[in-house]
């Protein structure tokens, strides 16, 4: 079975830094997958991803050793199962409100006696091994996002459900369930609390705490209150970012010594 470096490094205290995909390219996710991340996440909820896409993405990304978990669209079996028979080495789920929804996010991700994940790996025996079926449940990754009032409510009974392997914070919709705005790297004041008694949770259960960053400065931040994975924006972002950057450069520049109009 191929091992899951983002469970070695939590085992060992040590931070992840992680990348995300967006958008639907298989070249643009083997491109990512070679910058260096620690981790990489396929989005099928908020990116312009479909399964098929996923798929081909997880054959690019597996030119690395990088690992790869996904996002599902939701609390969905059938979307769990199938990314996980692709080779995904772990699933974030979107709004786990209780036990109950994680109980039945866990049992999707986990094989019998400990879940009711159906048995065919089509691809995931390829990319970790023919003893696949026989452990994944040792290595395959459950992550339950928390991200509403409700889940925060809840939190003590969310991270004592057993099977769980990780929780991951959604800081927008986590402002969004308290009618305030939206954003990463959150400087509301009572956000930034939440997100800390989450994180605090977290330790007291033993749970690694994961959280979406927008900026290299607000992760680092992050990591050294004690969140174990972090990720900063995603691919089209960076995308932009890397753009902009050079762009300004050149049409400062070509203002400055040509007359351009730019």
């Amino acid at each position: 079975m191929r091992a899951n470096p983002i469970l070695e490094s939590w085992k060992a205290g040590k931070a992840v830094v992680n990348g995300w995909l967006a958008i639907p390219s298989s070249f643009s996710a083997e491109v990512m997958a070679h910058q260096g991340w620690d981790a990489i996440t396929i989005d099928t909820q908020h990116g312009l991803i479909d399964y098929i896409d996923a798929v081909y993405m997880m054959q690019a990304i597996s030119t690395t050793n990088v690992p790869m978990t996904a996002r599902v669209p939701w609390n969905d079996p059938a979307a769990i199962m199938k990314l996980l028979d692709a080779g995904a080495q772990g699933i974030i789920a979107p709004m786990i409100n209780s036990r109950e929804e994680c109980e039945r996010f866990i049992g999707a991700v986990k094989y019998p006696p400990l879940g009711y994940r159906s048995n065919g790996p089509i691809r995931a025996v390829l990319y970790s091994g023919s003893d696949y079926v026989k452990k994944a449940n040792e290595t395959i990754l459950a992550i339950a996002m928390i991200e509403t009032d409700k889940a925060v409510q809840n939190l003590d009974e969310i991270l004592t459900t057993p099977g769980l392997d990780g929780i991951y914070i959604g800081p927008a919709d986590l402002a969004l369930s308290y009618g305030r705005e939206p954003r990463l790297d959150p400087t509301d004041q009572f956000i930034y609390d939440k997100m800390m008694e989450i994180l605090a949770g977290c330790k007291r259960h033993n749970i690694p705490a994961g959280l979406h960053c927008g900026t290299a400065e607000f992760a680092l931040e992050m990591i050294e209150k004690g969140f174990l994975l972090t990720t900063i924006a995603n691919d089209s972002r960076m995308m932009a970012i890397g753009c902009q950057q050079e762009l300004g450069k050149m049409k400062a520049g070509v203002k400055k010594e040509s007359g351009s109009p730019y």
